[in-house]
């Protein structure tokens, strides 16, 4: 399908910035998703399949409740195991979703709107670490400023923001990223705030329309289990295939929808670097002169 080019190395406003995601979507859909999921689609299918299993074991856990109080600490070991290897299998599963974005969209830039699945799978093997190490590193920063009354945090959160498009299309180090991200924000915190504050809270509306079906039917369900007068039978929804197939569905739609941010997060990290360095309009007077 044939689709008009995006220029990304530009001046945006609010509002263009966000209609311009919805545009890159709406004309990339085909070809993004598809980069997406054979990139990610094997990761993805362990983390659901670690999902279901961690809701069964859950509801085996808490229905014993004679050995939760006879055994705390091997309760709380496998509560605690859990959460580490699900921690672990997303944290690897939104970095790859990050890096196929992100390095779909350089190569849709060098390529002039017909960006290169090889390409970008050899940029994602080859810095995989490097994203892996960069994310660590955001992740603590940001939680360490959050326990300060939660106001560093979000303000790191906002800067760091920038650090994964710093990271692929400036092709820096961990640590250049990050000073560079402080760089690039100074004097548009607000701005740069303002847009992400918008598109998360534009993400959490849809994202909670298409968890509406598995919280109906977790309430519904929950109120006729809980006639029973064993109270643990609650706990056996998590096992309910209906419910599991609903929640599933509904994880999918959310994982999909990370993608608005993550793109959006683009186009403010070229606006602010077309406001400080003018790269854009340099490689346009470039390539007047070429031409000529």
């Amino acid at each position: 399908m044939e689709t008009n080019f995006i220029e990304f190395k530009k001046e945006r406003d609010l509002g263009a910035i966000i209609t311009d995601t919805f545009k890159f979507i709406r004309e990339n859909w085909k070809e993004y998703f598809l980069t997406v999921l054979k990139i990610v689609g094997p990761v993805l299918l362990i983390a659901l399949t670690v999902l279901v299993l961690y809701m069964f074991t859950m509801s085996d856990l808490f229905k014993d409740l004679d050995n939760i109080d006879a055994n705390p600490g091997g309760f709380l070991s496998k509560i605690f195991s859990w959460f580490f290897g699900l921690m672990f299998v997303y944290i690897l599963l939104y970095t790859l979703l990050s890096m196929a974005s992100l390095y779909f969209i350089k190569s849709y830039i060098n390529n002039f709107g017909k960006p290169n699945f090889n390409e970008v799978k050899a940029n994602i093997y080859k810095n995989i670490w490097k994203f892996l190490g960069l994310g660590f590193l955001i992740t603590l920063v940001t939680v360490a400023g959050a326990i300060f009354c939660y106001l560093p945090g979000i303000y790191l959160g906002t800067v760091l923001s920038l650090a994964t498009s710093i990271m692929v299309f400036e092709e820096k180090s961990i640590g250049d990223t990050f000073s560079q991200a402080f760089t690039l924000i100074k004097g548009q915190w607000w701005n740069t705030f303002g847009v992400l504050l918008v598109v998360w809270i534009l993400l959490m509306i849809l994202g909670q329309a298409f968890s509406i079906p598995a919280f109906i039917y977790q309430m519904v369900k929950m109120g006729t289990m809980m006639q029973n007068e064993d109270p643990t039978a609650v706990f056996e929804i998590f096992k309910d295939p209906i419910y599991l197939i609903l929640n599933i569905f509904s994880y999918l739609f959310q994982f999909i929808l990370y993608s608005i941010p993550l793109i959006s997060t683009v186009f403010v990290y070229f606006d602010l670097n077309e406001q400080k360095n003018f790269t854009g309009t340099f490689e346009k007077i470039e390539n007047l002169g070429n031409n000529n």
